[in-house]
């Protein structure tokens, strides 16, 4: 017999008022009993039926949507994506607020971690509290910015391209993603029957007019013929490695930013806004001054988008090291580089490979690590180098104020701190953190 207190409580109502936002795209609100909601599809100051999705009787918190809303927040709008809702697509968090609004939240939640998991007032992280815009995105309520360079759509058993439903494996059928970029879009996807596939994934490049498409099949799947609306490149996830292997076209995809051009291999990362690596490139720049004849480590380094930056920047007689976990991204970077005689590449994950440079000081360090951040071990090796500076980029605010925490127990505070939204109607944010010694001056 089940106990009642793991009963679970999905499809359960409860008529609640919203408190603030919180890391994740929802909003904080309690239950008359003191119950803990995470609410989706509301904003702060609401009042709401919300219906549960996750939980049971014993959980420490429930997840859910908001299904009726009884009082309204200024800052709601009617959802432009038909997609939008409890049950529908989970691509996008904030559909339902006004562009300034969901900046503003983004701010709050970075303020909320930066004073949770490091102890900092936003004065101290050296930063302002506002998101800004990318440009061009700075549109009216009710508008969406088509900035998406990289979708994957999932497949459903019937063969038709859609996204997936929050924490969920459901496939919710689509004609058009709303935020998707133009060239991802005039590619056609959703037009098509995709039969004994898994994913697709469509990658339209900023720099180029380079198009890309990833198959996943299913297991013992066939592939497709891809007829699409421009021409493509088609690449195949391999079913027994997870490997990506060309089927037609270009392996890789070229991408542009400060001024230089990077060919993106196999589906490898690269920024999803079509303005993000020019963004980023030059807070980072700007925040690291970098100096002729500066050594320079790049974390995490990816196709050598930083790297190349700072190389261009100190000159012949400087140097830059990056190290990056994946091969095919590696092999990118070399060759992004190849004009640069002191630019060294090396492979690995950065906890094994650091150590075994030997390098015992350094001017500048860049780092951008995957969303769980850098963590203790690396952030701690990396305040023994000296740094004159740091640069953090942060996909995460969670885990930029964790790290921030391990930099302040080892000698180094935030100089500056930027914060950009780079994912419209999503919670995503991104994050430039500059660090300096927390001696410097005293």
């Amino acid at each position: 017999m089940q106990n009642a207190s793991e009963s679970s409580l999905v499809g359960e109502e409860y008529e609640v008022e919203v408190g603030p936002v919180a890391h994740g795209g929802h909003c904080i609100a309690r239950t008359e009993e003191g119950r803990v909601l995470f609410v989706r599809h509301t904003l702060p100051g609401e009042k709401v039926v919300a219906r549960i999705t996750e939980g049971e009787g014993d959980s420490r918190f429930l997840r859910a949507d908001a299904v009726r809303i009884i009082e309204a927040s200024k800052d709601r709008v009617e959802a432009p994506c038909p997609y939008s809702g409890p049950g529908n697509c989970g691509g996008c968090d904030w559909q339902h607020a006004k562009p300034g609004a969901q900046r503003r939240f983004k701010g709050e939640v970075i303020a909320e971690q930066l004073q949770r998991l490091a102890g900092l007032t936003p004065e101290e992280a050296g930063w302002d509290g506002t998101v800004m815009p990318a440009p061009g995105d700075k549109l009216p309520a009710g508008e969406v910015p088509a900035w998406r360079t990289r979708v994957q759509y999932a497949i459903d058993t019937e063969g038709r391209a859609g996204l997936r439903k929050h924490r969920s494996h459901d496939v919710q059928p689509i004609d058009h993603c709303m935020i998707a970029a133009p060239g991802v879009t005039e590619l056609g996807i959703e037009k098509q029957d995709w039969p004994q596939m898994a994913t697709v994934e469509a990658i339209a490049a900023t720099g180029s007019n380079d198009r890309q498409v990833i198959l996943t099949p299913r297991p013992g799947g066939r592939l497709p013929l891809v007829e699409l609306d421009k021409p493509v490149s088609v690449l195949r996830v391999e079913e027994n490695d997870g490997g990506v292997h060309r089927v037609h076209g270009r392996a890789f995809v070229r991408e542009r930013a400060d001024d230089r051009t990077y060919r993106v291999g196999m589906g490898g990362f690269w920024q999803v806004h079509p303005q993000a690596a020019d963004i980023l490139v030059k807070a980072v720049m700007q925040g690291l001054l970098p100096r002729k004849g500066d050594m320079a480590l790049d974390l995490y380094c990816g196709v050598g988008l930083f790297a190349g930056a700072i190389a261009d920047r100190v000159g012949e007689k400087g140097a830059v090291l990056g190290i990056e976990s994946t091969k095919r991204a590696v092999e990118d970077a070399r060759h992004n580089l190849q004009d640069f005689e002191r630019v060294r590449i090396e492979h690995g994950k950065v906890e094994q490979v650091l150590p075994r440079t030997k390098i015992t000081e350094v001017d500048l360090i860049v780092l951008d690590p995957p969303r769980a951040g850098a963590g203790k071990q690396t952030v701690n090796h990396l305040a023994g180098l000296g740094a004159r500076r740091i640069a953090y980029v942060a996909c995460d605010p969670a885990a930029l104020a964790r790290d921030l925490a391990y930099f302040g127990d080892a000698g180094y505070k935030p100089r500056t701190l930027r914060a950009f939204d780079l994912f419209p109607m999503t919670h995503h944010v991104e994050c430039v953190a500059i660090l300096e010694p927390a001696t410097k001056g005293a």
